[in-house]
């Protein structure tokens, strides 16, 4: 493999985004029908539901404590009159039902239309692309920077595909998509590495020279703790020369 590849933490809150929102609803309707259930007044029931839908890691804890506090509070004195207040008080079973489905479907409509977008969407292109890379899925790596690339013409997702089209060995390609991604501004200092690489491997050596002189000259190899790559990129260069002199 020519080049290496991480993921970022971004990449993996995106990879599990959709779970944790699913998640997040279903906490959200338990919490509606709960705080019914303890007769919570509708409106704050519907501002505990939409507070954990929002904030689940802060809401949910707070909302258990609350109606714990309330469930002590309001302790029937004896069970006859516990007896007749939920008899007064509780509302149509229809009505009972009804709220929380309609909220649940509103919510959970909505979710599915967001992530639909999101699916559609550069980020979750990227995404996926992650994804497949950590699943050895080149093929599917590729088509998902493809994608990205069709709705947002950006530079490092270029150099992205180009990684993966070199570890094809569709070094043409890869070339392609990396002259590209300098040229629109990709400010990787490795840029002309990645391109002597592709080069040599396209037995162009004396392109190849010139962009390894480049990348010695780059901040890379000027700071105090160059990089590995530098001593083989100078020994390339100096090989270059010594048989560029003549004889």
């Amino acid at each position: 493999m020519i080049f290496q590849f991480a993921i970022s933490a971004g990449e993996f809150f995106e990879l599990i985004r959709p779970a944790v929102l699913v998640l997040s609803a279903l906490a959200s309707i338990w919490v509606l029908v709960s705080a019914r259930r303890h007769r919570f007044l509708h409106y704050v029931a519907i501002g505990w539901a939409l507070g954990t839908l929002f904030f689940p890691l802060i809401t949910l804890p707070l909302y258990l404590i609350a109606r714990f506090i309330r469930q002590r509070s309001e302790q029937p004195t004896h069970a006859g009159a516990e007896a007749r207040k939920t008899f007064s008080s509780s509302p149509a079973p229809s009505r009972r039902i009804a709220i929380p489905l309609a909220y649940a479907a509103v919510v959970l409509s909505l979710i599915a239309f967001y992530l639909y977008r999101d699916h559609q969407s550069v980020d979750g292109h990227l995404a996926r692309a992650a994804q497949a890379k950590l699943s050895g899925k080149r093929g599917g790596t590729i088509d998902e920077y493809r994608a990205a690339l069709k709705l947002e013409d950006n530079p490092h997702t270029r150099k992205l595909l180009a990684i993966e089209l070199a570890d094809t060995g569709d070094w043409t390609g890869a070339l392609f998509e990396l002259r590209k991604a300098e040229q629109d501004g990709e400010t990787d200092d490795l840029m002309a590495f990645y391109i002597a690489t592709l080069l040599d491997s396209l037995n162009l050596p004396n392109q190849a020279t010139l962009e390894y002189q480049k990348f010695l000259e780059s901040r890379v190899c000027t700071q105090p703790l160059a990089d590995k790559r530098c001593s083989g990129a100078s020994i390339r260069v100096q090989a270059a020369q010594a048989a560029s002199r003549p004889r």
